[in-house]
């Protein structure tokens, strides 16, 4: 079976091929495999309750021994009915016992594997994709659309509405795993209360954190060289207080994690791939992206050796560290701008 597109994934589940017996559902995102999983194996068993039927299984226990998955798939059910196994996720090989059942699928039950981020090169990966008996699911941070559908979903569950403005607001400040999505949403419903709408307000107080978000903002501002956001979003931090040396950590751990895809890319992997295993809300994706493709790994450790002096200055010297804060952030910025136009 050939591996699908990630927005094809729901209509594939949903009308799963009879011939697929074999499921691996991976991806960055660890809150969708978990939810994509679940909904799966509750569709292909009678009962989800009877351990019977839906049996869980520990991907490390199965590493250690390929041999029991082959012959959980195999056991035919006592009281007979469908079955489906799900297999979590682990970080040791899986092939092993993987391998027998694309040869050999079972028929009594469903094998549901679940998955990190894997590699294209990835040997697990590269059996299913290849195999004409499995299906494989990639699951990335969920776009702008598919949080508003679950947005939609979620708050007409609980007898309330939400205006179109109030849910765009609400999707920016989600996306980056789908179990984290759906907790906060839940959480913002609570708040809502006995009122019958959810409002900006509401959003406001409850989702995420206003110095967060600007965080988000000044950090992308540096990586994309745009000198008026970052000024505001820098002139924003100080008059909420923020520390120097806390608004430098936070622009030195991107800093680390985009050198960690930069490597990733470097390495043959997409930037696609790379950016959906930082976890970031979806406005900030694109953004990300595009700042991947230009800055290198040489600068981004320029970037790092000037943040870490920066840093450790901050923490010596509150009032100094201002001031090298904001010449270190205006220096990145006009590399990211260098970077931008190719230079």
């Amino acid at each position: 079976m050939v591996a699908i597109k990630a927005h094809e994934a729901d209509r594939a589940l949903a009308r799963l091929d009879p011939a697929c017996r074999l499921v691996l559902i991976y991806g960055p995102d660890a809150g969708l495999v978990s939810e994509r999983a679940t909904a799966l194996a509750r569709a292909h068993v009678d009962d989800p309750t009877d351990a019977f039927q839906l049996v869980r299984m520990s991907g490390d226990d199965i590493a250690s021994d390929p041999l029991k998955l082959v012959d959980e798939a195999n056991t035919i059910g006592l009281f007979g009915g469908r079955r489906a196994i799900r297999v979590s996720a682990t970080s040791k090989p899986l092939l092993a016992a993987v391998e027998p059942l694309l040869a050999t699928p079972s028929k009594d039950a469903i094998v549901i594997v679940e998955a990190g981020d894997l590699q294209r090169t990835n040997p697990l990966r590269t059996a299913c994709e290849r195999a004409r008996t499995a299906l494989v699911v990639p699951c990335y941070g969920d776009a702008a659309r598919d949080l508003g559908g679950i947005i939609d979903e979620m708050v007409r569950a609980a007898g309330k509405t939400i205006d179109r403005g109030s849910r765009d607001h609400l999707a920016s400040l989600l996306g980056g795993d789908r179990q984290t999505s759906r907790r906060e949403i839940e959480k913002l419903l609570l708040y809502v209360g006995s009122e019958p709408s959810v409002a900006l307000a509401h959003i406001d107080a409850v989702v995420g954190d206003t110095a967060q978000r600007e965080q988000a903002m000044l950090i992308d501002a540096v990586f994309s060289g745009k000198l008026p956001a970052l000024d505001l979003a820098q002139a924003k931090l100080a008059g909420e207080g923020l520390d120097a040396g806390v608004m430098l950590g936070a622009v030195l751990r991107h800093t680390l994690a985009m050198l960690k895809a930069r490597q990733g890319v470097d390495a043959g992997r997409s930037a696609r791939d790379m950016v959906a295993a930082m976890r970031l809300p979806y406005p900030r994706i694109a953004a990300t992206e595009a700042a991947l493709a230009n800055w290198t790994t040489p600068k981004l450790m320029e970037a790092i050796t000037l943040l870490g002096s920066a840093t450790l200055a901050a923490r010596r010297d509150g009032e100094i560290g201002k001031a090298g804060a904001t010449r270190v952030l205006w220096t990145l910025a006009r590399l990211g701008r260098t970077a931008a136009r190719g230079e």
